[in-house]
């Protein structure tokens, strides 16, 4: 079985806010160091930043206003470490230790992902939705069962709301960066979160690396870092976050790569 969460789901839109913030670190500076986390919902957007990049609070707000809404920030922006600033500042290096599964997806995975997609077109708002090997689990916000069956159609294995109408987003629900890891990666495994990150960090970078390497081999990729490592599978570190950064730029930036993950 599997999940995928839509970009309205609380959760993506906190990794929408964060890799906003992470495109707009990169307008400013070709490397910069960030890592941002948000806590969103009920009216509050909680930011807490590290970054070498100085951010104006008028520019958060407006990203915060175009992809949630009048919200409350509460904004908090910090220096990234002296030592860990110190670790890349003559070479591209690993920043952060972790690990890394890549998994070829299934057929069941990438049909979730075309579904979920085929949805959204209809119905831009918050939805989670489940597939087992009898059964699609729908649970989209702002539509009536009508509604739905009218635009997207019916079938035998079709669970639409099982609680009924609701109306989902950030007034019913909180939302955190990086809570709907299994939705962005399938069944790959990562010691880190994907989102709010600049490349220099292993979880974007390396996880990115993996996730491709496991669909262009057929097979399970493992991998593992330390920080500072110049070297991961044999690869000088710096190419593993050029070729990052060229899937970054090909769908549109750090924001686009938090709307669905990496499938």
């Amino acid at each position: 079985m599997i999940e995928k969460v839509n970009p309205s789901h609380p959760d993506k839109v906190a990794d929408r806010i964060a890799g906003a913030l992470v495109d707009l670190a990169y307008s400013k500076n070709e490397r910069p160091k960030i890592a941002v986390e948000v806590l969103i919902g009920h009216g509050v957007c909680h930011i807490i930043a590290e970054s070498s990049v100085v951010f104006g609070t008028q520019e958060v707000k407006e990203i915060v206003k175009r992809i949630a809404g009048g919200m409350i920030l509460d904004l908090k922006i910090v220096p990234q470490d002296k030592h860990l600033a110190g670790n890349q500042a003559e070479e591209i290096r690993c920043g952060d230790n972790g690990i890394f599964k890549g998994v070829p997806l299934t057929d069941k995975e990438k049909r979730i992902s075309k579904l979920a997609r085929m949805i959204y077109t209809h119905f831009p708002t918050d939805g989670k939705y489940i597939l087992t090997d009898d059964k699609f689990i729908v649970c989209q916000s702002n539509a009536t069962d009508m509604e739905f069956k009218q635009k997207i159609g019916d079938a035998e294995d079709l669970i639409l709301n099982p609680l009924g109408y609701w109306t989902g987003g950030t007034d019913v629900d909180t939302g955190a960066t990086n809570r709907k890891l299994g939705s962005d990666l399938a069944q790959s495994v990562t010691g880190g979160g994907l989102h709010g990150k600049d490349l220099s960090k292993a979880d974007v970078s390396v996880n990115i690396y993996a996730f491709k390497k496991a669909q262009e081999t057929g097979k399970v990729v493992e991998l593992c870092c330390a920080i500072g490592d110049t070297e991961i599978d044999g690869k000088p570190y710096k190419e593993i976050v050029e070729e990052a950064k060229k899937y970054i730029n090909e769908i549109g930036g750090f924001e686009k790569f938090a709307e669905w993950g990496l499938f």
